[in-house]
């Protein structure tokens, strides 16, 4: 069984394919995906109920996208999905899920973990972007529940 680090982190390359494949490949895509995770020594293949969490979850992030997608819009000065580089995005995307939409995980947990991401598959300031416009999410989100 996989730690909600690599689950996060499994869940983060899966939604990442979706920049690059229509939603028609995308099943063929998730087959793939689930196929080539890394092996570990203590874990020869990812297990079943891992495989669920991480197709399940990416399914309901894409069930909020619209709505995830003008939350990321709102709370940045000068930039818009559409300009954002994808590790950027995709990380947004499902921190923006954690902190709106999935009341078990704290937003500063929510906040670390993409942070953490970003700084791992993302450009040198890719943290600092994810934390600061995560903030301002994390700040409106607090005010309106």
């Amino acid at each position: 069984m996989m730690g909600r680090h690599e689950l996060r982190e499994q869940v983060f390359r899966l939604l990442f394919r979706e920049e690059f494949h229509s939603a028609e490949d995308m099943a063929l895509q998730r087959q793939q995906f689930e196929e080539n995770l890394p092996a570990e020594e203590d874990r020869p293949a990812i297990s079943e109920a891992d495989a669920v969490y991480i197709t399940e979850r990416c399914a309901r992030i894409e069930k909020e996208l619209v709505r995830i997608d003008r939350i990321i819009n709102d709370n940045t000065e000068g930039w818009d999905t559409g300009r954002m580089g994808k590790v950027e995005l995709t990380v947004l995307r499902l921190a923006v899920y954690e902190i709106v939409c999935d009341e078990d995980i704290p937003d500063a947990v929510a906040i670390n973990e993409a942070v953490e991401i970003a700084k791992q598959y993302g450009q040198e300031s890719s943290g600092a972007f994810v934390n600061a416009v995560l903030g301002k999410v994390s700040r409106a989100n607090e005010r309106n529940t």
